[in-house]
């Protein structure tokens, strides 16, 4: 049992206790402590299995490994991602500082050198009839002269 938590105990202590809770059923606790102030408090999530003396003497060094093993890979992940992370923020600072230190290359064309075309104004038509205006008011000023026309 020990020699499945030497790879986690060179990273760092270990809490371990073991409870009675109830009758013959016990509670082992393997509690990680962070090696330093500023690491990931999620290193620290505990490992416990509860069982029968029987189930945890058959049982525990398995899950040891697994959560060693888990431990020890969440650890990896945790300082590869802390590696690419400031590995992008460098490299985001160094392009920051190139673009902010070359002089800038864009030029805007004057109003003298751009040719200006002449300006038509368009014919103006009239008003398309909508929904709120009557068709037959604009019309009916024409028949009534018609009709007076023709009287």
């Amino acid at each position: 049992m020990f020699a499945e938590l030497m790879p986690l105990l060179r990273k760092r202590g270990l809490i371990f206790t073991i409870s009675l809770v109830e009758g013959d059923t016990l509670r082992a606790t393997v509690l990680p402590q962070k090696a330093s102030d500023t690491e990931d408090s999620s290193v620290t999530i505990p490992l416990a299995i509860t069982g029968t003396p029987e189930e945890l003497d058959r049982d525990l060094p398995q899950q040891l490994i697994e959560f060693v093993g888990a431990h020890l890979q969440l650890q990896s992940t945790l300082a590869s991602a802390k590696a690419e992370l400031e590995s992008a923020a460098k490299a985001a600072r160094e392009d920051a500082r190139k673009k902010s230190s070359k002089p800038s290359t864009a030029t805007i064309p004057s109003s003298s050198s751009v040719p200006s075309a002449p300006v038509t104004p368009e014919p103006q038509r009239a008003p398309e009839p909508t929904l709120f205006t009557n068709a037959g008011q604009s019309e009916m000023p024409a028949a009534q002269n018609q009709a007076e026309g023709a009287a």
